[in-house]
């Protein structure tokens, strides 16, 4: 034999030394079946693969690798390897397999067929990886996003029957008052609203209007709201709206607007930590003498739209509601004659920004309000929601929008 043909020998001889001993070394499992043999023997196995089976070279040799599965193995992962060897093609799976001591463990398996000169698949390798870790944190994460999933799903179901009942205490059917005409409409910027509103009679000659604007979305602010709702009721033993009054028929009386101010103020200071507030417009109107009182606590100012003149804001100051303990709010009065419309809203309408960051303004409300006196109430109302609606462009509400209308006819 030649030098040239000993040092080729040797070459070969130190690369399969360094195959095996990369066999050896890898923490994979490592197997090679015979396939031209009956049922695929295991003809090799590396220290790997005795390593995590707890089986030794001599319990694994000669026999099928699918000894280390069970019935509890997905079938269907036992059918694709089944189907890859019959069709001499390669897969990957990751499949239940157990050790000798029975301890389960997830095993990514792969499989590549060898092929020798002729095409024909002599041998399969195949290489076990123990990804029990891996398996066990995606089966967590799967479980608790299918648990965030139920409680979202509870959640929302949860939302919509608080936002039917805060719907339910809307106003449903307002008073029927002769000689005046009243509309509304509230869009909330979420599920629940902070905004609320309503008219409500308080004797045969008075109704009573308020729109209330908590501070804040979500449930916190429409669980202050719909708790209002009950504060600002027709109910006289339990509402701000009346006042105990001995001489009274029924012991009770009327509270002006500013006792009514001054009764929620000190039942709700602010929150400081949530920095939770709420403004609040509250105005009775003499239905026989259209005098009209009202007191403002924070609220934006009311549009005044006289019969034949430009409409106007009318005074309204005051602190927000809980600001203050010792707040003083003020009373203001007019009287409505034939064709006036006054319009009290939140400032989710003022407020609404487009796309440039500009807002709404007080001064576009009041044009609109102009620009549709002869319409009918309600579709001026809806006139200022499409305009504020087509200034935000695709940009959804920060704040609902509340508008409150009467008209004397």
């Amino acid at each position: 034999m030649d030098k040239a043909h000993q040092k080729n020998m040797a070459a070969l001889e130190d690369e399969l030394e360094l195959k095996d001993r990369a066999l050896e070394a890898t923490s994979e499992g490592i197997t090679i079946t015979d396939a031209r043999l009956s049922d695929n023997p295991v003809i090799y196995v590396n220290p790997g693969f005795e390593r995590l089976t707890g089986y030794s070279a001599d319990e694994i040799l000669g026999r099928n690798a699918r000894f280390l599965q069970s019935g509890k193995s997905d079938q269907e992962t036992k059918r694709k390897l089944r189907e890859a060897v019959h069709g001499e093609q390669g897969c990957c799976v990751e499949i239940l397999n157990y050790r000798k001591d029975g301890t389960p463990f997830w095993n990514r398996f792969s499989i590549t067929p060898v092929r020798d000169a002729a095409n024909t698949v002599t041998h399969y390798i195949g290489v076990h990886t123990d990804v029990t870790r891996q398996k066990l944190a995606e089966d967590a994460l799967r479980r608790s996003k299918e648990e965030l999933e139920a409680v979202n799903r509870r959640m929302k179901k949860d939302l919509e029957a608080a936002a039917k009942l805060q719907k339910s205490l809307l106003p449903a059917a307002l008073p029927r008052v002769k000689g005046l005409n009243i509309a509304w409409s509230l869009e909330p910027c979420d599920e629940l609203a902070g905004d609320t509103l309503n008219v409500v009679p308080l004797d045969d000659t008075h109704i009573g209007l308020y729109v209330v604007d908590v501070s804040g979305h979500g449930v916190p602010a429409s669980l202050l709201s719909v708790t209002l709702n009950r504060w600002l009721s027709p109910t006289r033993d339990h509402s701000v709206l009346f006042r105990p009054d001995p001489k009274s028929a029924d012991g009770f009386s009327i509270a002006s607007p500013v006792q009514v101010a001054e009764k929620l103020n000190g039942l709700f200071p602010m929150d400081i930590e949530s920095y939770q507030y709420f403004t609040v417009f509250y105005g009775i109107l003499n239905i026989e003498t259209r005098q009209f009182r009202y007191v403002s606590a924070g609220h934006p100012a009311p549009i005044y739209l006289p019969s034949g003149e430009k409409a106007k804001f009318l005074q309204a100051d005051g602190f927000p509601v809980g600001f203050l303990p010792d707040a003083e709010f003020e009373e203001h009065a007019l009287t409505l004659s034939r064709g006036d419309r006054l319009f009290v809203y939140s400032d989710g309408v003022v407020e609404a920004l487009n796309a440039h960051e500009e807002e709404f303004g007080d001064q576009r409300l009041r044009r609109i309000f102009y620009q549709n006196r002869l319409c009918p109430l309600r579709e001026a109302i809806s006139s200022v929601l499409s305009a504020v609606k087509e200034w935000r462009g695709d940009s959804s509400l920060e704040d609902d929008a509340t508008v409150l209308g009467i008209e004397v006819n």
